[in-house]
Order: structure tokens, then sequence, then C-alpha cells
């Protein structure tokens, strides 16, 4: 994988990439031994013990590696008060994992300077390791990805999440007016995995009206760097308190032109 050549940050891509994978297999292993426990942080909000023995692994070996890094994670929290951090969801798809279902990922970001650098993710569906550097493009393994090059939007694949803390009505409302045009849309439940396959081609559009940072930082990195158009609140902001997310091929930017204005007014 060819990046820019910045020393610092290819060691760091290439480290998160060795570690997403590692904790991945260890977490899937974990899951086959037993089934998880878990509790409620809220309505359909769930944490495991594999979330939580899988954040404190990439923390560590991060800490490890990296001492002058700072560390922001779902489950363990921690403020980017450092130069450069890194920003993780040891399992971004909690419910999905509970469940047995195997459409979650881990997720790893790292920002520096206030700039979004590097996203790696691993996708238990696939045990694929996707990974991009800013300016440097998306990748999955070795092999360099790319959005779909649609055009009709009856031909297009949208992924949707639904987030509690917005509006089910405008959540429904989106739903219909992508099946006005003719998209088709799923629901995976993992918003990492919708970027990856927007980054990839598999589906054309990835929307939801709500995210948090560690969900999609790694992934809306993945994904434009794929060539996908990606609106989001500015980084600050959504390290602060999250906010809505679209990606989508910038080959149906006429169709769904209407999903900046959305995100904006979401912000």
């Amino acid at each position: 994988m060819n990046v820019a050549a910045d020393e610092d940050l290819v060691q760091r891509l290439n480290f998160a990439r060795s570690l997403a994978g590692e904790v991945g297999r260890q977490i899937e292993q974990f899951r086959a031994e037993a089934a998880p426990t878990f509790e409620r942080k809220g309505l359909q909000d769930f944490v495991t013990a594999a979330d939580r023995r899988g954040e404190e692994t990439i923390r560590h070996a991060l800490k490890t590696a990296f001492p002058e890094d700072g560390f922001l994670g779902e489950e363990t929290g921690g403020q980017p008060e450092t130069d450069g951090f890194w920003v993780v969801d040891p399992i971004d798809g909690t419910t999905n994992f509970i469940r047995g279902l195997r459409h979650w990922a881990v997720s790893i970001a790292f920002v520096r300077s206030g700039v979004l650098e590097l996203g790696v993710i691993y996708d238990a569906t696939t045990q694929s390791v996707y990974a991009a550097a800013r300016g440097g493009g998306a990748w999955r393994g070795e092999h360099r990805i790319a959005v779909a090059t649609r055009s009709d939007p009856a031909e297009a694949l949208a992924i949707l999440g639904c987030s509690r803390r917005t509006s089910f009505e405008d959540y429904q409302a989106l739903q219909r007016r992508l099946n006005d045009i003719g998209v088709d849309y799923r629901r995976l439940g993992a918003a990492a995995l919708g970027l990856v396959r927007v980054a990839c081609g598999v589906a054309d559009l990835f929307y939801e009206a709500h995210v948090n940072s560690w969900d999609i930082l790694a992934g809306a990195l993945i994904a434009s760097e794929a060539g996908a158009i990606v609106e989001m609140p500015p980084l600050p902001v959504m390290l602060e308190r999250g906010g809505p997310l679209a990606a989508y091929a910038p080959s149906l930017a006429n169709p769904l032109g209407f999903l900046k204005e959305l995100v904006h007014a979401l912000a």
C-alpha cells in the first residue's frame, strides 16, 4: 500500500492495520467460545465484555507503540488533548455481534493537528482489513478500491442507519424520497461497514442522521479516499458530539445532492 512519504504516518498506518486484524480475530474467537454477556447503556445500545477487552487491547498496544499519542474510545472515553490521537470503536455493530450476526467491525482512526489522517477497519463479514491514509487512496488488503460509477438512481443501492437520537419520521421520509427516485436500500447496523461498502462500490450511498466519531471517522476517510463525496459536520463538532453523515458516489451527485443540505441542516 503506497502512502505519502510521511514516515510517522506510514508507521502508524501499518501498525493499525495489523492491530485491527489481530483484535478482530481475537474478538471472533471470544464470540465463538461463549455467548457474550452484555450490559445495556441505553435503548438498543449495548456493551459486551468483548467491547471492553478489545478496546483495552487496542489502547494498550497503541500506547506502547506510540506513547505520545492520545486516545478516544467508545467504551473508555478519553480526551483528544494531544496533537495526535486515535479514535477507536472496538466493535461497531455490537447488537449484531451479540446476536451472532457477522456484520460488525473494528474501527481505528488517527487525527493529527486537527486533520483526519488515517482510517483502518476490520470487516468481520469477510475478515478483510480496509485502510486509507489522507492523499494515499483507499485499500482492501493490498488492492486499491474505488466507488461505483452508476449514474442511474434506479440502479443504486443505499445503506441507511437509523439513530434513536433523531426523528424516526425523518428516517421514514428519507426512505420515501429515495424510493421515489428509484433507490433501493438496506440497513446493516454498523456504520463503519456501510462506509466501506460505498468505498468498494458495493453500495452507492451511506446515510445516518446521527453517528459518533468513533463509529465513522475511519470509514469516512476510506470512503473519501475511494472517491466518495462525504458530507459531515467539521471534525471538532464530530469529536465533541457526533452528527449526521452522508457518503455517496459522485456519479449520483445530482439525484443525491439534497443530502448535502440535509446534513448541514442537522449539523
